[in-house]
């Protein structure tokens, strides 16, 4: 027996949530799948499917959840099909790696934070991890684009890496720390 197709207002309810979620959407591909290209269109096939499934999403309950359980199963059907330049982890571990995530607030503030601290990196190190994690070129070839050595890339790319990771642990904690205001 087939599903009933969703109507025009439960279509029209998970379209606007996607729009507004599209950002977490994309990272949770990205975390399986780290190739730009390739998550614009698990992208695009997330929106798709969960245009097919509306009628499945219960108004009111984790839309996030809902949606980035989605991508990440799209996100991982591309990665079998894919023949990726690089090692990937396997299917059981990306699924052992899932079960224990943060919770969906803390990732969406770890989104948030990540994008400001992306912006306070230095120019050379953002147009590293630009062309590292946007364009996915392996060392080698953006040591060539930046005038280079591939010691010096990988070099400048962990320590982009530990200045992210630190700058979103900060805000974080500041974020737990932060004293209430009372109302008057």
């Amino acid at each position: 027996m087939e599903k009933p197709a969703p109507s025009p207002e439960q279509l029209e309810l998970v379209q606007v949530l996607f729009v507004k979620h599209q950002p977490l959407v994309r990272v949770a591909a990205l975390a399986i799948l780290p190739d730009f290209d390739k998550v614009d269109d698990v992208v695009q096939e997330t929106f798709l499917t969960m245009s097919r499934k509306a009628a499945d999403f219960v108004p009111g309950s984790n839309f996030t959840a809902w949606i980035c359980s989605i991508a990440r199963f799209k996100a991982m059907e591309m990665r079998r099909k894919s023949i990726l330049p690089f090692e990937t982890l396997s299917d059981s571990m990306l699924e052992t790696l899932h079960a224990v995530e943060p919770p969906i607030d803390d990732f969406e503030h770890r989104v948030k934070y990540f994008e400001e601290c992306l912006s306070q990196l230095a120019p050379q190190a953002r147009k590293a991890m630009g062309l590292r994690y946007e364009k996915a070129l392996l060392p080698a070839a953006i040591s060539k684009q930046m005038n280079w050595s591939v010691g010096a890339v990988k070099v400048a790319l962990s320590r982009a890496r530990n200045v992210l990771r630190e700058c979103v642990h900060t805000k974080l904690i500041a974020e737990d720390h932060a004293p209430e205001t009372e109302s008057a």
